[in-house]
Parts: structure tokens; sequence; C-alpha cells
């Protein structure tokens, strides 16, 4: 009797609809699979800003846990939700083909208010990289602090009496809730691996990790590592402003990177086109770069700030 293999879940409509593509091509290749739904630290608390309740890894703790337990077999992520240095025992196994990158605002009756450079608008998102981005370039706004799933937020926003939000495109297109009063920030830098879904498990299931290997995307693999390795050598998480996307085309790889302080005031970018055979450590050539900019003051801002 073949092996059922438990996909691990968060219960958002979001994590369910990725766990959901996961079971469909392990089950394409002729595996057993069953979702696991469970609670995450980050889907029970969603009044505190996720900067002040040690964000790395709030999402994916309770996975890890039951997976190092047993409970599930594999389990399923928003990579740009994943530490960049995965608990031990745990292992990536593969990166779905990625989807929508880009941030995109969610407006309230009209898009007039970004062009009038005296006006206060109020703007809901709880990513420090995405407050820093828009401050840069509205710094007369005022941003409030907006959690939940993608649902919540929306209901949230349409009971505040803001302008807007920022969301991921990735979020609202995938369970179809992208509102018609809505548009892509093409300016706007996403954060390392957004847009893509990872499957992990444990480094000694040699089981899962060959049926996982063959639904891995090589491109999608090869980009959020390089963002990931820019990430982890700013020695960065959702506390600091770090932007990062990576993208293959006709065999070269273009690569853009950026730090932000937190207001928005100061920000350092690395941009990069390079043959996909010499990448290997762009991720970590680019931070370096960043770094040496001037990007280590930020950091260290940062840290000395307690945020």
């Amino acid at each position: 009797m073949q092996k059922t293999i438990k996909i691990g879940t968060r219960e958002s409509q979001l994590a369910l609809w990725q766990a959901y593509q996961v079971k469909d091509l392990l089950e394409k290749q002729g595996y057993s699979t069953e979702l696991v739904p469970i609670k995450s630290d980050g889907d029970i608390d969603l009044v505190t800003p996720l900067y002040e309740i040690g964000v790395q890894g709030i999402f994916t703790k309770s996975l890890d846990i039951a997976l190092l337990g047993g409970k599930i077999d594999i389990a399923v992520h928003s990579l740009k939700d994943v530490p960049t240095q995965l608990p031990k025992g745990i292992m990536q196994a593969a990166v779905l083909a990625r989807g929508p990158v880009k941030d995109l605002l969610v407006y309230k009756n009209d898009l007039s208010f970004p062009d009038n450079p005296e006006g206060v608008a109020h703007i809901a998102t709880s990513s420090i990289r995405r407050k820093a981005q828009w401050l840069r370039r509205f710094p007369q706004h005022q941003l409030h602090n907006l959690r939940g799933n993608v649902n919540t937020r929306l209901q949230k926003l349409a009971s505040e009496n803001w302008n807007g939000a920022i969301f991921a495109a990735a979020g609202l297109e995938r369970i179809g809730v992208r509102p018609p009063e809505s548009v892509e920030l093409d300016w706007m830098l996403p954060a390392p691996a957004q847009g893509a879904v990872v499957v992990v498990c444990r480094d000694n299931d040699d089981f899962c990790r060959e049926a996982i290997t063959p639904i891995n995307h090589e491109a999608t693999s090869v980009c959020t590592k390089i963002e990931r390795d820019f990430l982890r050598t700013l020695m960065g998480g959702c506390t600091t402003p770090i932007s990062a996307y990576a993208r293959i085309e006709d065999g070269t790889l273009w690569f853009e990177g950026s730090l932000c302080s937190l207001d928005g005031t100061v920000s350092y970018t690395v941009e990069r086109t390079l043959p996909l055979e010499k990448t290997t450590t762009l991720g970590q050539q680019a931070a370096q770069e960043i770094l040496d900019q001037g990007g280590s003051h930020i950091v260290a801002q940062i840290r000395n700030a307690g945020v």
C-alpha cells in the first residue's frame, strides 16, 4: 500500500489554494495525498504589527513543528514568509513556477490622491518594506497597520477611512478577489521571493523528497535563491525594508535589489545583468555592494532602534 503524503498548510484561503496546487501536482504523478490545515501564530494575533512580534518565521513555525514531529510529511509556504535559515532537519524540496510578483494598491473612491503633492492620504499596510518605499515616494502620507489574511484586510479597508491599502498581486489574484479598484505599483520593488510557493520536507525523508523534486520549477528556484541570498547577506527579515527581484530572459539574469531606511528618506539600490552561468554568488555580491555604499548604517540603525 502506497504511503499517503500529508500536506501541511495554514488555514487561510490563499494558503489552501497554494496547498491544493501541490496536491494536484503530486496526484498527477500518482501519489496519494491528504491536506492537514494547521493554525499559525501569525493567524492567531491579527492586531500586533508584524515587526513587533518577531515576524521571521511567524507563519512557518507551527508547520515546522508539525513537520518535525511527524504530524505532516511536507509543508507548503509562501516562500517570502520562510526564514532564510531553515530549521535543522528541514529542507527545501521544490519551488513552484512563480506567480504575479508585483505589489498593487487597492484604492477607494478614486486615484487622484497620489498626484496631490500637499494632500495627506491614508494608506494601510503592515509591511515595513512597503511602508518605506511608499514614504520615499509620498513622504506626506500617513501609513496605518493592516493585519490578517487577504479577505480580512479587504474587509478592514472597506470599513476604515483610508484612501487605500497595499497588497501582493499574487495573493489577490490567486483566490480571485482582486477588486476592479486596484492598480499595480510598477515602481515598487517586491519582497525577495514574492509570488513564489515553496514545498519543504524532512531532510531524511527520501520518499517525500523524491516525490516533490519533479515539481520544482528551475528558473523560479534560481531567481528566488539569488533574492534570498541577497536578503540573508543583508541580515534582514520583515523588520528591514529589503527588496529584491530576479528574472531570466534568453539565458540572461536581470537583478535589482534595494535597502531603504524605515522612513524612506535613504535608499541604496543595485542592479545587475549577467549570463545565467555567472550568477552563483550574485545575491551575496549585490548585498555586499549595498552594505559598502552605506547600507550597513541603515541596518545598524534599525537594530539599535530595536525594530
